[in-house]
């Protein structure tokens, strides 16, 4: 259901690749046929938003809706949530202030397949997994197989501020996270709950979501930030590719990247990282993602992406079912979809 229509400069919505697509912004490339006839328009509206501080943003509950459920309950969260995000931005926030922001509220409402909405692995527990990278200094800080805090995603941000490393996994990220103050699941037996979207019978299987966040601020800084608890039916110990700066999410100078989908099968394809440095040697943004996302379905799985640019481009493509996501700019009016 798409709950809100952008009506600003360059939306649409287009099947690329077989993809589910949504690009806009002030960079958007048109179609072929009309780049001639639509370059100039496009050449003025970059000129007058070069002018403004521009922010972009776009969250993603997951690339695993199953058709035919209903996910109102997630687009209205995903709309009052990017509202907020849009007003930090607006009042001058840092992007990775906003993601961590972002997906902290995806983690701890329960809505989503990360935090409180995970399940449990073969071994009967839950692991968590969470990643976020700041684009301006290629910080980055993660966490994996982590047990029972409320918001993975911050201890991820607390390894990347108070260790020299990017990541930390299974009992020594439960130790950094005891030790840094950041908060554990009182009860873990009657805190976690069935996202939105998802049965019992669901959790019997592989499946999978993911939430995540990525944005530009009126500074030029860009971040993104991803979380998970991983795949339905998951041995005990694995780790999919949320986690890894690179698969799962990447952000630089020129571009943040949060992935969603079967992590096997983004790793191997070389997930945000490996569309990053398509976009950065001149391939068009919606290529560069269909290129990765083409890789995915030929290895087996299937995927979805959300990123911006620094030029408050946004792209959010799918080649499953279906990807909860939001995306707001500085162009560009809420948009909310879960479907194409």
């Amino acid at each position: 259901m798409l709950l809100f229509e952008a009506k600003a400069v360059g939306i649409r919505l287009t099947s690329i690749h077989s993809l589910h697509y949504v690009v806009y912004g002030p960079s958007e490339r048109p179609a072929e046929s009309h780049v001639a006839e639509e370059n100039g328009h496009r050449q003025r509206a970059l000129a007058m938003t070069s002018t403004k501080k521009q922010f972009a943003l776009a969250l993603h509950g997951g690339a695993g809706p199953v058709a035919g459920r209903d996910y109102a309950v997630t687009e209205q969260h995903l709309a009052k949530l990017a509202r907020e995000c849009e007003s930090g931005l607006k009042s001058g926030r840092s992007a990775l202030d906003v993601v961590e922001h972002a997906v902290t509220e995806l983690e701890v409402c329960g809505l989503y397949v990360a935090g409180r909405g995970s399940a449990p692995n073969s071994a009967g527990h839950v692991e968590l997994d969470a990643s976020i990278m700041d684009g301006r200094s290629r910080e980055a800080g993660a966490v994996a197989a982590l047990r029972d805090f409320v918001s993975p995603v911050q201890v991820a941000r607390g390894v990347m501020e108070k260790t020299p490393h990017v990541m930390l996994a299974g009992h020594g990220a439960l130790e950094f996270g005891r030790a840094n103050g950041f908060a554990e699941v009182p009860d873990p037996t009657d805190y976690y709950t069935l996202p939105v979207g998802v049965t019992s019978d669901d959790i019997q299987d592989i499946a999978h979501g993911t939430v995540g966040a990525v944005a530009l601020d009126t500074s030029g800084g860009l971040a993104a930030a991803t979380s998970t608890g991983g795949t339905f039916g998951k041995l005990h110990g694995r780790i999919g590719d949320t986690p890894l700066i690179g698969p799962g999410t990447w952000a630089d100078d020129n571009i943040a990247i949060s992935c969603t989908g079967t992590g096997e099968h983004i790793i191997r394809a070389g997930g945000a990282a490996a569309i990053a440095f398509r976009y950065r040697s001149g391939i068009a943004l919606h290529d560069a993602i269909g290129e990765m996302l083409d890789e995915v379905k030929r290895l087996g799985g299937d995927a979805g992406v959300v990123a911006v640019t620094r030029n408050a481009e946004i792209a959010m493509p799918y080649n499953s079912d279906g990807m909860k996501r939001a995306a707001v700019s500085t162009a560009a009016q809420l948009v909310v979809a879960t479907f194409a």
